[in-house]
């Protein structure tokens, strides 16, 4: 790869320094010439060749820089050298056209009749001219476009449009010739009006020239480069959207960047891999380019309810499984395993994850319930599934609860206990408030017993979800929801009775 790269390097520089020797050696014939001969015409291009000469050097001089690698101080590299370059030549240009213009004018409107003497020699020099003209054109073009190079193709332009300015120069010599062998002395203009056309040429050259090294200097980009871009990112497979392309040229260089939307359940590694695969199709179509590709991730139009809430979790930092969904009349009504941090207390752990149950309900107008059963990570994941609510007697519940309370000499609260019918068997969830400054392990490792006590007095019970909360969250709950409702076991192993009565299943 270097060893291309210093080939490139090399090959861009000889056409340049081939380029510059030409230009000086016809700058010397066209300038001798044009004063032996008085032709304002040939004396215009020889301003025209030594402007040539001068601008060749600046091509030099700009494509040797180019070449250098990006470096600290240029970190898209130097390209924009040559950009600078053919913006120089273009003004050059644009002086000596206004000047011989306006030598012209003098000579035709505010001068006597100017003497000029056409010999065998100038038409030599225009003939030559033109012949290294198309050469010089012909290799500079081919270079220009092999390596996009700006200030080479500024010069093929330029040796190009001096092909017809030297034709027409040629013109207006043969017309002076004419003039003596016909006595049409109207003729000896033939070579003043030459030359002004020759000057229209190339400042019209140079206009166009110096509007594409200015485009290029201020990152202005054509919209079917950038539409490019863009159409082609769209089309690889796992881009959902392409959004903030923007494109920039330096040099021969393009460089361009983008922020694609992918899937947030791709994964990173996958969504790396659509990023490269976004890179390498744009390069296909841009040869060369620089392409930085920024990954965003949104949800699919058919993302699923189970996806949304994992990656709503995972926003959060937080793992969930076991997710189930209980379709009621109102809405959907989730319940949820949430794994958090094992060095977290209690209170932490639910503040988490009320945060978590919040987001749901924000994000997912459909889901009118949350119950989450928090743990600490890595317990074992099950599988989602899909049930109807249906109410049940609850008495017995909240007596074994109360049970297991006085039997461990724990202060128990539960409420809001709701019972359903699942394709499994019955499905038990209800709130249990701890005090909150408990490790969030121990807290777990009550529940867990709680969940075996139950399961082996009920042995109808397929499934139990105890949502956990610190006391006083669920004393505020009570104070803010006025209690309404709300079915409460307290148990301080003082004997007291549970309360009977339904639950609401709402999610505190």
């Amino acid at each position: 790869m270097m060893h291309q790269i210093v080939h490139d390097s090399h090959e861009k520089t000889h056409v340049a320094l081939v380029s510059l020797l030409a230009a000086t050696g016809l700058t010397a014939a066209k300038l001798v010439v044009g004063i032996l001969t008085n032709s304002l015409g040939i004396i215009s291009e020889a301003l025209h060749s030594g402007l040539d000469l001068a601008a060749t050097g600046m091509t030099l001089w700009a494509v040797r820089i180019a070449e250098r690698p990006p470096d600290a101080e240029h970190r898209y590299g130097h390209g924009k050298y040559e950009n600078l370059s053919a913006l120089g030549e273009t003004l050059l240009l644009l002086v000596v056209c206004a000047w011989v213009i306006y030598e012209a004018i003098h000579r035709l409107f505010f001068r006597g009749e100017v003497e000029i003497t056409p010999s065998v020699w100038a038409y030599v020099v225009i003939l030559v001219s033109i012949a290294v003209d198309l050469w010089r054109s012909h290799r500079l073009q081919e270079a220009a476009e092999k390596y996009q190079s700006q200030a080479l193709e500024a010069d093929a332009l330029h040796f190009a449009s001096d092909v017809w300015s030297s034709l027409v120069v040629l013109g207006g010599l043969i017309g002076v010739s004419l003039s003596e062998w016909l006595g049409w002395p109207w003729l000896m203009q033939a070579d003043s009006v030459a030359a002004i056309i020759v000057s229209v040429l190339v400042a019209v050259v140079c206009l166009r020239l110096g509007k594409r090294a200015v485009d290029a200097l201020t990152d202005r980009t054509s919209r079917q480069l950038t539409g490019l871009v863009e159409h082609t990112a769209i089309e690889v497979e796992g881009v959902e959207g392409v959004r903030d392309v923007r494109v920039r040229q330096s040099g021969p260089s393009v460089f361009a960047d983008m922020t694609i939307l992918v899937p947030r359940d791709l994964g990173l590694e996958k969504a790396h891999t659509v990023a490269q695969q976004v890179s390498s199709a744009v390069q296909s179509r841009i040869p060369g380019a620089d392409v930085v590709v920024h990954v965003e991730p949104v949800a699919r139009p058919d993302e699923d309810l189970i996806t949304s809430v994992r990656m709503l979790a995972s926003s959060l930092g937080l793992a969930v499984h076991d997710i189930r969904i209980f379709r009621t009349a109102e809405g959907n009504s989730l319940e949820l395993h949430v794994e958090v941090d094992s060095r977290w207390s209690l209170e932490q752990a639910h503040d988490r994850v009320s945060e978590l149950e919040t987001q749901i309900k924000n994000d997912l107008p459909e889901v009118t319930s949350v119950l989450t059963h928090i743990e600490p990570e890595h317990q074992e994941a099950g599988t989602p599934a899909v049930a109807h609510p249906e109410d049940a007697t609850l008495a017995p519940y909240h007596e074994a609860i109360g049970e297991f309370s006085r039997a461990c000499g724990s202060e128990l609260s539960s409420h809001q206990l709701s019972m359903r019918e699942t394709p499994q068997g019955k499905s038990l969830t209800f709130h249990l408030s701890l005090d909150g400054q408990l490790p969030i392990g121990e807290a777990h490792e009550i529940s867990r017993r709680l969940e075996q006590f139950l399961h082996q007095r009920f042995p109808q019970l397929a499934r139990i979800t105890v949502h956990l909360e610190p006391r006083q969250h669920r004393d505020e709950c009570a104070c803010n929801n006025g209690t309404t409702g709300c079915q409460e076991t307290a148990t301080r192993g003082d004997n007291r009775g549970p309360g009977q009565g339904d639950s609401t299943g709402e999610s505190v």
